[in-house]
Order: structure tokens, then C-alpha cells, then sequence
């Protein structure tokens, strides 16, 4: 049984810990929030301890490892704190919108023998997964060209999650960085941006775009392109493409059901997409705390690093700087 000491419960945080709390050989046994109010809500749905003292759960003897769902410019503190209590850590992405305590924190984390996990949930998407699967095993020949599409149904509430969050770039985009990343088996070395302010008017007042493309290319030659949006007004709009000289492999978007209606209102109808991602990835997630659970216990390194989170928000950084400076930009992962 691995007992988990879950940091931070917030709306991520509380589907986490639901998530745990149903696996046959894992549980939640302490929930730490600064809102005590939080923490109890979701302990007592999980049969767990709420605090708001996070040395109490650090220091427990019934907390095995740690999972991480804080506000992102927490992560390091707690990743940190974390590592020096001896726990293995689940950590929700991204490490940091800072690439400078990112590779601070990455140099703190030699100290110390733990393992821990980006949280890159997509990875863990059976949809997804396919297609890297497919790809690895050379269906579609040489990857020629990967194009993700990935548009949020709306933004999320403008403070303070948006003024937290660090941008489109390295709030949205990361995902699709790491995706590319996953489904190319390499690590882009261009990067090209555009973005433009198309939804709503706060996120050019915050300093942001709510629409971008980004075009990547790797060593090999292989092309990605990416375009993110803020809105849609159809659901949660997740698609990854791979195209090579035999083929293509695709997932499409999701809904509740596979009905299709033909009739006077019209031919072909289905049901809306699943609107956003808790009920989009929800499969995603608890593979990806299934995997955590049986590496931890197995003694195996975590499926997906520190250094895969370091390299994605590298890729962010470089798409921010192109869209600024309107110039491809060569990417240095040293």
C-alpha cells in the first residue's frame, strides 16, 4: 500500500486525490492545503488527515510519497521540501515558469536519491499514446510531419490564475511541447511562433496572446506545428497527427458518447466534445498515478523526468522569445 500525502487541494488536487483514493494498493492519508477549509473538504472524502502545517505531512510516518497539485509558483518549494524528507514525488507541470529556478531547482535536486515525476498526463492518454506507439514502431514510415491541435473551451478565471500561470507559452503550450516531444523521439532544435490576441481583451492587459502557431523542427527534419487557442465554443479540443511517407495516425477529440443522429435538424449530428480537461484526460490521469504507483513500488525510475519538464518549458521559453523577436529561434537544452 502506498500512502500518499497530497499537497495542495484545489480543483486539480481534489481529482487527484479521488483518483488515488480508488486504487486497490494506494490511499490518501494526509491532505495539505493553506485553506484549511480546502484540505478538509477533500480529506474527508478520501478517509484522509487534513493540515495546513506541510511539516506535519512531510514528517509522517503514514506518507510513502507525495503528490504535488500547489499553485504553479509553489512547485519548487514543495519538489524540494519534498526530496529532503526522502518522499517520491508526483509533480503537477510545470516545474516553474522560471527557467532560472528550474535549473536552480535542478541543482538542488543532486543532493538528494528520490525519484520524481512531471505530471504530463497526456503522455499517459491511450489516445495520444497510440499514436507515439505507432510512430516508434514505423506504421507510418520516417515521422514527416506532427501537427497538435490543442484549444482550451475558455480561460481560465483572470485572477489569479491567469496572472500566475506565466502565459499561453508556459501554461498551454508546455503540454504540446512535451507531446511533440513524446511523439517525435526527439528534441526539436528551431522553434517558430506567432501569436496574436483574438479571445478576450485581459490577456493583452496581463502581458499575453490567446492564440498562437508554433513550427518546430528537429535534427532529423522532421516538422511539428502547433496552434493553441484560449476558446472554442464546441468543447475541449484535443488532436495530434503524425503523417509519413506511408501513412497517417490520428486521435481525434472525445465525447460523451459515439451516437450520431440523421433527421430534419440535420445529418450526421453528435453529442459536444467533453468540455475541459478533468473529463477530457480523466483516463490520462489515472493511468499516469497507476504507472507512478507501480514504478515507485517496483524500485523502476519514473516514466517521465525532471529533465522532461526542464526540456519542455526550454521549448516554451523558445517560442516566447520568437514571437517577441519575429525570428525563428535555435534551441540549446545544455
Amino acid at each position: 500500500m502506498l500512502r500518499f500525502g497530497l499537497i495542495g487541494t484545489g480543483r486539480i488536487g481534489d481529482m487527484h486525490a479521488r483518483l488515488v483514493a480508488v486504487q486497490p494498493d494506494a490511499a490518501v492519508t494526509w491532505c495539505y492545503d493553506v485553506h484549511a477549509d480546502s484540505a478538509a473538504r477533500t480529506a474527508a472524502a478520501t478517509g484522509a488527515r487534513a493540515t495546513t502545517d506541510l511539516d506535519a505531512l512531510l514528517g509522517a510516518e503514514d506518507v510513502d510519497a507525495v503528490l504535488i497539485a500547489s499553485p504553479t509558483n509553489t512547485h519548487v518549494e514543495m519538489i524540494l521540501r519534498s526530496a529532503e524528507a526522502g518522499k517520491p514525488i508526483l509533480c503537477e507541470k510545470p516545474i516553474d515558469v522560471d527557467m532560472a529556478r528550474v535549473e536552480e531547482c535542478r541543482e538542488r535536486l543532486r543532493a538528494f536519491d528520490v525519484p520524481l515525476q512531471l505530471g504530463f498526463n497526456r503522455r499517459f492518454d491511450p489516445s495520444h499514446a497510440g499514436v507515439q506507439k505507432a510512430v516508434a514502431a514505423g506504421e507510418i514510415g520516417d515521422l514527416e510531419l506532427l501537427v497538435i491541435t490543442s484549444r482550451d473551451p475558455g480561460p481560465p478565471p483572470p485572477r489569479p490564475i491567469l496572472e500566475a500561470c506565466g502565459g499561453l507559452f508556459r501554461d498551454t503550450t508546455i503540454h504540446d511541447m512535451d507531446m511533440a516531444r513524446f511523439v517525435l523521439g526527439e528534441d526539436p532544435v528551431e522553434v517558430y511562433a506567432m501569436a496574436a490576441n483574438r479571445v478576450d481583451p485581459i490577456f493583452a492587459e496581463l502581458g499575453d496572446v490567446d492564440t498562437a502557431m508554433v513550427v518546430m523542427r528537429t535534427a532529423s527534419g522532421a516538422l511539428c506545428h502547433i496552434n493553441n487557442s484560449r476558446r472554442t465554443n464546441y468543447g475541449y479540443d484535443q488532436r495530434v497527427e503524425a503523417f509519413g511517407a506511408k501513412g497517417m495516425v490520428r486521435s481525434n477529440n472525445h465525447r460523451p458518447s459515439e451516437v450520431s443522429r440523421h433527421g430534419a435538424g440535420g445529418t450526421g449530428t453528435r453529442d459536444e466534445l467533453l468540455y475541459f480537461f478533468i473529463e477530457r484526460y480523466r483516463a490520462a490521469y489515472e493511468a499516469e498515478i497507476r504507472d507512478f504507483i507501480d514504478r515507485v513500488t517496483a524500485g523502476k525510475p519514473p516514466r517521465v523526468t525532471f529533465e522532461d519538464g526542464r526540456r519542455a518549458l526550454l521549448l516554451s521559453e523558445a517560442a516566447l522569445k520568437s514571437y517577441q523577436t519575429n525570428r525563428p529561434v535555435e534551441v540549446d537544452y545544455t
